[in-house]
């Protein structure tokens, strides 16, 4: 078990969420203000995507990122920023001919996938270590080893530490590959992403086995969606690993209940801290992590 947890909170994210919860943030003063409600909740780390505040849809647009991070910062919160860099590897086949991207298709390379990250310098971002059929249309997640090496390289660079967002073992696989090349900094830092369509699944037993492919040393988190959340959660903490929860994942408190972020961090917190662990600091957590900031 770990008593000594990280909580990570993912105040908004990129799905079709907006219109099914008014607690969902969209502007960048809205979203700068779930990550402090989350800090101020309990977690360690805001991991947050922008969103256009005119539609609502997620939005790689590098200025509302720098908003949104520039008001937490200089709210003088201290919080860990973990900005995704999972934008720009969406591609959607044109209904008249497949070989042609057709609406929703956004595809870019990888220098421009991390223009926000080379612009706000976040501690952590995050880095999807696959391609993934994303849902049950013809919709693909495109992340090639070329790009995320490339990835990798650059944040390694600038001194971001990527979180390795895995989806099945072939990311871990393909992860664990990038380490031994020396394009990760250890400790390497993984995210277990379980019930994503068609990722893999949110069981005990999918999370066991994908914590026992991570490489000896290495930080783990890992998180459910929807009514998983929270039991996900506090598998993670019993075979000892951190945790993840936000509007991102579900945006229900209770069976019919909305919630909001602060609500989500500070459930997981009692759930913590009623198996006999806490939620660590910011501070804490740069340290464990040896993230920028990290006391010498």
């Amino acid at each position: 078990m770990n008593f000594e947890v990280v909580v990570t909170c993912a105040v908004t994210g990129a799905g079709d969420t907006v219109g099914k919860s008014p607690h969902v943030p969209v502007t960048p003063e809205q979203i700068a203000k779930a990550a402090i409600e989350a800090a101020d909740a309990g977690a360690a780390i805001a991991h947050i995507h922008v969103r256009d505040p005119d539609t609502g849809k997620g939005s790689r647009d590098v200025g509302l990122f720098k908003d949104a991070v520039d008001l937490v910062r200089k709210s003088g919160t201290d919080v860990v920023i973990n900005l995704t860099a999972g934008m720009g590897g969406d591609w959607s086949p044109s209904p008249d001919d497949p070989a042609m991207p057709g609406p929703g298709t956004d595809m870019i390379g990888p220098d421009e996938r991390l223009a926000h990250v080379r612009e706000c310098l976040p501690e952590i971002c995050s880095l999807d270590c696959g391609t993934l059929n994303f849902s049950d249309t013809d919709d693909i997640y495109i992340s090639t080893p070329p790009t995320l090496r490339r990835m990798a390289q650059l944040t390694r660079e600038w001194g971001v530490k990527p979180e390795l967002e895995v989806f099945d073992l072939g990311h871990i696989r393909f992860a664990k590959q990038m380490i031994a090349e020396g394009l990760i900094a250890d400790p390497p830092m993984f995210q277990l992403c379980l019930g994503i369509p068609w990722g893999a699944d949110q069981t005990v037993e999918t999370m066991a086995a994908m914590k026992a492919q991570l490489p000896a040393g290495a930080s783990w988190a890992s998180f459910g969606i929807g009514r998983f959340q929270m039991p996900m959660a506090a598998a993670a903490v019993t075979l000892g690993g951190n945790v993840r929860v936000g509007l991102e994942d579900n945006i229900y408190l209770d069976r019919g209940v909305l919630a909001t972020n602060g609500q989500l961090v500070s459930r997981v917190v009692e759930i913590i801290e009623r198996m006999g662990g806490r939620a660590v600091t910011p501070q804490e957590a740069r340290n464990r992590l040896k993230l920028r900031g990290a006391d010498e």
